[in-house]
């Protein structure tokens, strides 16, 4: 197995779950805002929603420490029209990842299919990254 195919892996899970989930967009990206895998609609940029995907992971982290609280399990950053984008952190071996989902609007249910992802993502990571 090589990590070209896990990547591949990757990126048609994130295909599925915006399919399944209706997000214009989702990507896996590493704690520096390097995208790893991701899925976009036409329009949408990978690479800067991974650079600020990390950078609210690294405030977030930040914040849970000054106030003592424990590991982050999501973060959501909502928009005035309802639109958020959802991170969900995750620790795979050594590797801290992030998942990151737009969602189009308040009401639009997210956690189960980010859930799936999660466990996936999970299971591809072991089998081309150890």
């Amino acid at each position: 197995m090589n990590q070209s195919s896990g990547s591949a892996q990757l990126n048609e899970l994130l295909a599925k779950m915006n399919t399944e989930g209706e997000f214009p967009i989702s990507v896996v990206t590493d704690a520096q805002g390097l995208p790893i895998a991701w899925a976009a609609s036409q329009g949408m940029d990978p690479e800067r929603q991974s650079a600020v995907v990390a950078l609210i992971q690294k405030a977030a982290t930040q914040v849970s420490k000054q106030l003592g609280m424990a590991d982050t399990d999501e973060i959501s950053f909502f928009d005035s029209n309802g639109q958020h984008l959802v991170c969900r952190p995750l620790l795979v071996g050594d590797f801290q990842l992030i998942l990151a989902v737009l969602v189009p609007d308040r009401d639009h249910t997210y956690r189960r299919v980010t859930n799936h992802a999660v466990s996936e993502i999970r299971r591809i990571w072991k089998s081309y990254w150890k």
